[in-house]
């Protein structure tokens, strides 16, 4: 055989050889592919469901629960039911994976405490450790207030309740004022104007001054002509 038949005769078994090398890895990989979508479910929306039909739904899919021991305290859904799921409603996860769900112990009847004066961070935190859901914030701008302070609850402090509403100031941030000079004035007098207003006020240090009464104050900050608004901190210091 002449050896230019010899080399194409090579080359072509070689070409032969890689198109069903690429043949069988595109086929391998597609086929794993659709071996993975077949074991992918989407995760069944479980709160507000009683555990033993979600159990059923869950062992229908492929996949297993995990009862967490601890309780969740949501007034909206009943004692017994899920209240919380991991991993949440929709995703996609493996068959036989297992999904943790939380039991609601319902809502918790407990003593409201006061809010009302608060900041709405450290309020959410105490009505949530007491067990006491927020079932809705409503805002209002005001000046009156200091701003993020709640300035209503519903119902009041001392009632027994699973839930509460609160009225939170947002105030007006657009209202500035400018600094009024202090120096000179009474500090009692000078700090019930600022509280009026708004603004906390602290007394931060009393000094002795000779010639000038107790109490007049000699130090402020921020200092006059600087703009203010309402919730700043305004320090005194006075005479003594």
């Amino acid at each position: 055989m002449a050896l230019t038949t010899r080399v194409w005769s090579a080359g072509k078994i070689l070409l032969l050889t890689v198109a069903l090398f690429s043949t069988y890895v595109l086929f391998a990989a597609l086929a794993a592919r659709i071996a993975l979508r077949v074991r992918e479910v989407k995760v069944p929306a479980l709160v507000g469901v009683p555990l033993e039909s979600a159990s059923a739904i869950v062992v229908e899919l492929g996949m297993t629960v995990k009862v967490d021991e601890s309780r969740r305290v949501d007034p909206k859904i009943a004692a017994g039911r899920i209240a919380q799921q991991d991993p949440p409603a929709g995703e996609t996860a493996r068959r036989g994976r297992t999904i943790k769900v939380w039991l609601s112990s319902g809502g918790r009847i407990a003593a409201v405490p006061r809010v009302v004066g608060e900041s709405e961070r450290t309020a959410q935190l105490r009505l949530q450790q007491d067990g006491l859901a927020v079932t809705a914030v409503s805002e209002i701008r005001s000046n009156e207030f200091p701003p993020d302070t709640i300035v209503a609850q519903d119902p009041p402090a001392q009632t027994r309740a699973v839930s509460v509403s609160l009225l939170v100031n947002r105030s007006d941030r657009a209202a500035a004022y400018v600094m009024p000079d202090l120096i000179g004035v009474n500090g009692a007098r000078g700090a019930d104007i600022l509280r009026s207003g708004g603004f906390r006020v602290a007394v931060v240090a009393q000094h002795p001054y000779p010639g000038v009464p107790a109490g007049v104050v000699i130090r402020q900050s921020p200092q006059a002509g600087f703009q203010v608004t309402p919730g700043d901190t305004v320090s005194l210091e006075v005479s003594r």
